[in-house]
């Protein structure tokens, strides 16, 4: 069993420069590489796709990352591993990809604590690579990728 759709590069090829446009403007220096990976990571949690759970969590491990602190992802807010600028960074993904029943998603105090461990630049990559995550999200929960199967491997 296979990914439920080919390569969608192969099917829109425009989504390979669109991908490393994406890929390089998050990798623009602002965030630490740790970060980012740890929203992915918490972005395939949220969206419940294991293909994206266990690729991200690989990466974080490939990186260098302790098993602890990869597995206390998806419990960030009460778990010691973590910065509080990682902690406002997971707190801002969670924000923009899950529905709020009480009001706006983003609030005034949540904007204040982002704001108080990054700069405008690293607020902007934040926003890209939260929606860089959520864009790769749609491919994985449409197309279904078979968990731990490597791209390459996936649609060759």
């Amino acid at each position: 069993m296979g990914s439920r759709i080919p390569n969608p590069v192969t099917l829109v090829p425009e989504l390979a420069e669109v991908a490393g446009a994406l890929r390089k403007a998050g990798a623009n220096g602002a965030l630490p590489q740790t970060t980012i990976g740890l929203i992915h990571l918490r972005t395939g949690q949220l969206i419940g796709n294991t293909y994206a759970a266990l690729r991200n969590a690989a990466a974080l491990r490939e990186a260098g990352e302790s098993p602890e602190r990869i597995a206390a992802v998806a419990t960030w807010w009460d778990a010691p591993y973590f910065t509080d600028a990682e902690r406002a960074a997971l707190e801002l993904a969670e924000a923009v990809l899950q529905p709020s029943t009480w009001g706006e998603r983003v609030s005034d105090e949540l904007y204040t604590e982002v704001a108080r461990h990054y700069d405008d630049k690293a607020i902007a990559t934040l926003a890209l690579v939260i929606g860089q995550a959520g864009f790769w999200g749609a491919f994985a929960l449409i197309g279904k990728p078979v968990p731990g199967v490597g791209p390459a491997e996936q649609w060759a």
